[in-house]
C-alpha cells in the first residue's frame, strides 16, 4: 500500500484517476450490480486507513465521507480490527433472538445508561438504521394503541417500506413505492434557511412545532413524532435552539412518543454522543446506527422499560446485535468517550468557522451549518433567490475527487462534510485547501 510511514503527514495523491483497473471494476458492477445505487464518481477502495484511502489504481484520497457518516473511528481503526479479530476466533453467529450471549448484553446495558442513568431501559438491537426506525414504528404502536405518526418535510429515514413512509427528503425515494403506509402526517421542519412561513429565526417562535400542536389538538390517534436533531439526507439541516425543546414539551402534553433518530447525528458526531443532548431533552425513544460500530452493520433503539414491553415474539431480527458488530461497538464508545467526540466539537467549531470565511466569496455559496464534524455547504444559482444549484454542487464534488478529496451530496444542492471523528488538524486544512482551490477555479 502507498500511505506513507506514519510519522509522516499523509497528502493525496493523484497518478491514474479512473485507470485501467477503476474502469474494469465499474464495467463489471454496471452488468451484476443493481442500478439503483448512487455514485458520482468513480473511485473503486482498496485499502483505507483512519481518513485517507487508496484505489486500485493506486492513486490516494482524503476521505470526507466516512462512509456515509458511518466510521466514526476511521478505516480499519487497529483496536476496532483487534477486537473483530479476537472475536471471530470464539464464535462469529449465535441469533440473540433464539439464545443469550454477554455481548448483547454487555452493549444493550452500556447503550441504556447513555440514554439514561435514572430511570432503567432497555434496547433492541438490530442490523441498520432503517431496521431500527421499523422497530421503533412498531413499539410505538404497540405500546400507544393508536395509528397516526407525525413527521417532517425533508426527514430521510430510511427506505423500507414503513421507514419509507416517514421520509419525505427527495422524489426519487418515494416515487414507484406508492401506496406507502396510511396515517403519515408530515408538517415543515425548522429550516431557517429555507423558511416555510417566510419568517425569521428571531421571531418565528417555531411555527412548524405550532403546526404539531395544531394537529395533536384536534387528533388523538398519534402514537409518535418522529423527528432528526439535525437533518442528514435533507441537507443537514440545523434546527435553531429550542426546537427540539418546544417539541418535546408539546409532546408531552399530548401524552403523544417523541422518537429521536440519531442515526446519522448520533455517536459524537455533533460533539455531544446524541444531538439532542444539546437541548437538554429526554426522548421516550432514541434510534441508532451508522457510526454506532465503525463499520460494522448494527441498529438499535433505546426506550424505558415501561415503553420497550412488547411480548417474546412481537419483534425479533436473525442478525441483529451480531457478536462482531457488539464487539465493534463497545470498543466504539469507548473511543468516544476517551476523546474522540471532544475532537468532533474541536475541529467541527474550526472547519464551520472557516467554512464561514468562505462564504461571503462566493455568491453561489447560499449557506453553510453544522455542529461538529457533521457540516453542510448549500449551492444556489443565486444568494436571494436561494434556487437549488444541482449541476455546481456535484461539478465541485467532481473537481474536488480530481483533487484528492473524496465528498457526497445531501438534500438538493447541498455538500456535506462528515469525516471521522479522528481527523487532525492537518487534514482539516487539506480538505480547506483543496475546496479553496476548487471554489477559486469555478
Amino acid at each position: 500500500m502507498m500511505f506513507f510511514k506514519k510519522e509522516e503527514r499523509m497528502k493525496p495523491k493523484i497518478k491514474n484517476l479512473n485507470g485501467v483497473n477503476t474502469k474494469k471494476i465499474i464495467n463489471k458492477d454496471s452488468f451484476f450490480v443493481s442500478p439503483s445505487y448512487t455514485r458520482l464518481y468513480p473511485f473503486v477502495i482498496k485499502k483505507g486507513k483512519g481518513l485517507w484511502v487508496e484505489d486500485v489504481d493506486g492513486n490516494i484520497f482524503l476521505d470526507f465521507t466516512a462512509g456515509i457518516a458511518v466510521n466514526s473511528t476511521g478505516h480499519c481503526h487497529p483496536e476496532i480490527v483487534k477486537v473483530i479479530k479476537k472475536q471471530l476466533d470464539k464464535f462469529i453467529h449465535m441469533s440473540g433472538t433464539d439464545f443469550y450471549y454477554d455481548l448483547q448484553i454487555e452493549l444493550s446495558k452500556k447503550l441504556s445508561q447513555l440514554y439514561s442513568i435514572k430511570e432503567r431501559s432497555k434496547v433492541f438491537l438490530c442490523n441498520s438504521g432503517t431496521e431500527a426506525i421499523e422497530a421503533a414504528f412498531k413499539l410505538a404502536r404497540y405500546y400507544t394503541a393508536k395509528k397516526r405518526n407525525i413527521a417532517f418535510e425533508g426527514a430521510f429515514h430510511g427506505r423500507t417500506m414503513g421507514s419509507l413512509s416517514l421520509s419525505k427528503s427527495k422524489d426519487v425515494h418515494r416515487y414507484g413505492f406508492e401506496p406507502l403506509l396510511e396515517g403519515i402526517i408530515h408538517v415543515p421542519y425548522a429550516n431557517c434557511y429555507r423558511c416555510k412561513y417566510e419568517e425569521t429565526v428571531y421571531r418565528c417562535g417555531f411555527k412548524c412545532v405550532d403546526k404539531v400542536n395544531e394537529i395533536l389538538e384536534s387528533d388523538n390517534d398519534v402514537a409518535a413524532v418522529f423527528v432528526e436533531p439535525i437533518q442528514g439526507e435533507g441537507g443537514y439541516i440545523v434546527p435553531p435552539f429550542g426546537f427540539l425543546r418546544k417539541l418535546r414539551k408539546i409532546t408531552s402534553n399530548y401524552d403523544v412518543l417523541l422518537i429521536v433518530d440519531e442515526i446519522q447525528c448520533g455517536m459524537g458526531r455533533t460533539g455531544r454522543m446524541f444531538t439532542y443532548q444539546y437541548e437538554d431533552i429526554k426522548p421516550d425513544i432514541v434510534v441508532l446506527a451508522k457510526g454506532i460500530a465503525s463499520g460494522m452493520p448494527l441498529g438499535a433503539v433505546i426506550a424505558p422499560d415501561r415503553i420497550m414491553s412488547w411480548a417474546p415474539g412481537k419483534h425479533a431480527t436473525t442478525f441483529g446485535g451480531n457478536p462482531l458488530s457488539c464487539v465493534a461497538a463497545l470498543k466504539t464508545i469507548e473511543l468516544l468517550e476517551k476523546g474522540l467526540i471532544h475532537n468532533a466539537d474541536n475541529i467541527g467549531t474550526y472547519l464551520l468557522c472557516k467554512f464561514n470565511e468562505i462564504v461571503y466569496k462566493y455568491p453561489f455559496i447560499g449557506d453553510v451549518r453544522g455542529r461538529g464534524l457533521m457540516i453542510g455547504m448549500e449551492i444556489v444559482d443565486d444568494p436571494y433567490a436561494k434556487r437549488e444549484n444541482v449541476v455546481l454542487r456535484d461539478r465541485i464534488i467532481q473537481k474536488c475527487f480530481e483533487r484528492g478529496l473524496l465528498l457526497l451530496g445531501c438534500g438538493k444542492s447541498s455538500i456535506r462534510f462528515s469525516p471521522s471523528l479522528t481527523i487532525k488538524h492537518y487534514e482539516a486544512d487539506i480538505c480547506l485547501d483543496i475546496l479553496k482551490s476548487v471554489l477559486k477555479e469555478i
